[in-house]
């Protein structure tokens, strides 16, 4: 990464922002809040962050527009990082909240733990990435959650975790990854991540691998 460059994160309403913004930081990585959904569409890298509600996070983004920009940016696999919640905002929506809609990138719903765990997960797990990952390798990494993935859409690579079953820990496709933990507070096995996002090519246009 072009350290000139800026990490632009969307403000969903529902993120400790300031967290991310902190990591980023200690990265040597130039990074600031933006909402004009232009910006945001072209930008070398954006992250998509989300504590709270799929209901809330999804209101904050269509009051600022920003539901299409962030569909074109990654189709035009620009890089893009969802962070907990904002991976369950690119899919088809979660049991949190039946009624609302996430923005399509797959066709699964996120859904809860059975009850015969604690939900939510708060802590320390392990995930074990598929063959075709780039961007992820096994490790632990912090979790705050109570609804997931328990398929991996169809054209991205996987990584796992175990609470009350498999559940999908994070997913990537071309320069886009999506984690259901908290890489920026991960500690080292966060911070090898963000870089290795970081030091993917900016806006490289083309079908995402």
């Amino acid at each position: 990464m072009n350290r000139r460059e800026e990490v632009l994160v969307v403000p969903t309403g529902t993120a400790n922002i300031a967290s991310l913004l902190a990591a980023l930081g200690r990265l040597g990585i130039r990074a600031r809040r933006e909402d004009d959904p232009a910006v945001i569409a072209r930008a070398p890298r954006v992250v998509l962050p989300g504590v709270g509600t799929l209901g809330a996070a999804r209101r904050a983004l269509d009051r600022r527009r920003l539901a299409p920009a962030l569909g074109a940016r990654i189709a035009a696999n620009r890089p893009t990082l969802a962070i907990c919640l904002g991976l369950q905002l690119l899919g088809a929506g979660s049991d949190e909240n039946p009624t609302v809609e996430g923005l399509g990138l797959w066709p699964q719903r996120a859904t809860a733990f059975p009850p015969t765990v604690r939900a939510p997960q708060l802590g320390w797990n392990r995930i074990e990435p598929d063959p075709g990952c780039r961007l992820l390798e096994a490790d632990h990494f912090y979790f705050a959650h109570t609804f997931r993935l328990t398929e991996a859409p169809p054209g991205w690579a996987a990584a796992w975790a175990h609470h009350g079953g498999r559940f999908v820990a994070a997913l990537e496709r071309g320069s886009t990854l999506a984690c259901q933990f908290h890489p920026e507070v991960s500690s080292r096995a966060g911070k090898t991540l963000l870089e290795r996002w970081l030091a993917l090519p900016a806006g490289r246009e083309g079908r995402p691998c």
